[in-house]
C-alpha cells in the first residue's frame, strides 16, 4: 500500500499524531487539507500518468510504469503512451528514472545517481531547508507549506512500508510490500479503516486532492530549479535547472491524470454483494491474492494492521517534530486557529 489510498491514510494519521502532540504545523495541514493530501501523493509520485492507449477506443489507460498487456476497456491491443514535450516523446519509465529519486530522496534513484541517496538521519535537515526556502521564495501562502508537509509524509511513509527504514513490523501473506499484500492493505484501509473508522467519503476526498494546483515549490525541493536558498547551501549537489520545463510538464500531467486514476482506484476498491449476505471484492483481486475479502480482513487484524498504520503516523509526527526544531520560523505562522478537522470530515 503506497498508492493514492495508502498515502492519503498516512497523511490523515500523520496529521492527527502531530496535532495530538500539539505541533503547530498540524494546524497548517488542517487549514489546507486538500493541498496537504496532494503533497502526500503527487508531491512524490511523478509517474501518475497513463501507461498505454487502448487501440480500439483511443482512450488512455493504465498507470505509468505498470505494464499493461491488454486494454482494460475492451480486452484488445494497447500501444505505449508517451508524454510529448519540446519535440520529444517520453515514456513513463524514462520520466520515472529521471525524477523519482529526486522526490523520494532516500530510495528510487537511477543506477547512475544511486550515490546521491539521502541517509534517513539527514531527512529532517533537508525538510527544514525546504520549508525555510518555501517561506523565503514562494510567498506567504500556507497552502504551499501544507503541500511540502504532505510531501514529507510521502517520503516517510514510503520509506517505512518499502523497508527503506527499519521499524515497521507487518507481515501479511508473504511479507510487507508485495504484489499479494498491497491489495489487502488497500482494501482494508479503504473500507474497514477509511469508511468504517473515519467515515470517509473517498470520492470527495480524492476529487479535492486531484483538483489542487501544481506548486512551483516542488521543482525546488526536487532540485530541478535554479540553485538557491538554504537547500542549495546545505545540499549543493545534483541541481538540474535545465530540466525545469520537462518537470513542469510532468507535474501538469500528474494533475490531469490523477482524476482519472482516482476514478479507476474507486472502481477497483468496490465491494459487491456475494449472494450470501457478504460483500466481496472484484474477481481479479481475489485471483491475485488468493483470498476472499472477509479472509483478507481477518488476516489484516491478525497482523495488527491498524497498529502498523498507527506506527507510521507516529514516525511521521517524529520527523515533523525534528524538522520544526530546525525551522523555527514555522511556529510563527500557526496562529491561534487550530486544525479544521470537522469541516473537512463533513465533506469527506
Amino acid at each position: 500500500m503506497s498508492g493514492i489510498v495508502g498515502h492519503s491514510m498516512y497523511a490523515l494519521l500523520g496529521a492527527k499524531a502531530a496535532a495530538h502532540r500539539g505541533l503547530g504545523i498540524a494546524a497548517i495541514a488542517g487549514r489546507n487539507f486538500p493541498s496537504f493530501l496532494a503533497g502526500a501523493y503527487l508531491g512524490s509520485d511523478i509517474q501518475v500518468m497513463p501507461e498505454a492507449v487502448c487501440v480500439d477506443t483511443g482512450r488512455e489507460v493504465g498507470f505509468g510504469t505498470v505494464p499493461l498487456a491488454k486494454s482494460p476497456i475492451t480486452g484488445g491491443a494497447v500501444r505505449p503512451w508517451v508524454l510529448r514535450h519540446d519535440g520529444r516523446d517520453y515514456r513513463p519509465s524514462e520520466i520515472h528514472e529521471r525524477f523519482y529519486g529526486r522526490s523520494h530522496l532516500i530510495f528510487g534513484w537511477s543506477k547512475a545517481e544511486r550515490g546521491h541517496t539521502l541517509p534517513w538521519e539527514r531527512l529532517d535537515a533537508y525538510f527544514a531547508a525546504v520549508l525555510e526556502d518555501t517561506l523565503e521564495f514562494f510567498g506567504p501562502s500556507e497552502r504551499k507549506i501544507a503541500y511540502v508537509l504532505g510531501w514529507m509524509v510521502h517520503v516517510v511513509g514510503d520509506s517505512l512500508i518499502k523497508s527503506q527504514r527499519a521499524g515497521l513490523e507487518l507481515h501479511l501473506l508473504d511479507g510487507k510490500y508485495t504484489p499479494r499484500n498491497r491489495p489487502i492493505q488497500d482494501l482494508v484501509t479503504f473500507h474497514e479503516i477509511g469508511i468504517g473508522d473515519f467515515n470517509l467519503n473517498w470520492p470527495a476526498l480524492l476529487a479535492d486532492l486531484a483538483a489542487t494546483p501544481v506548486e512551483p515549490v516542488q521543482l525546488h525541493f526536487m532540485r530541478v530549479a535554479e540553485k538557491r536558498g538554504r537547500l542549495a547551501r546545505e545540499f549543493p549537489e545534483l541541481w538540474s535547472p535545465e530540466s525545469q520545463s520537462l518537470l513542469r510538464a510532468v507535474l501538469t500531467e500528474n494533475r490531469r491524470w490523477c482524476a482519472f486514476h482516482a476514478r479507476d482506484v474507486l472502481q477497483e476498491m468496490e465491494l459487491v454483494p456475494a449472494g450470501d449476505g457478504r460483500l466481496e471484492c472484484n474477481a481479479e483481486i481475489r485471483r491475485s491474492v488468493g483470498l476472499p475479502y472477509r479472509e483478507m480482513v481477518v488476516l489484516a487484524d491478525r497482523a495488527n494492521f491498524r497498529r502498523a498504520l498507527g506506527y507510521i503516523g507516529d514516525v511521521i509526527a517524529d520527523v515533523m517534530e525534528a524538522t520544526v526544531r530546525r525551522a523555527p520560523r514555522l511556529e510563527k505562522l500557526v496562529g491561534d486557529h487550530g486544525p479544521e478537522w470537522d469541516a473537512w470530515m463533513k465533506r469527506w
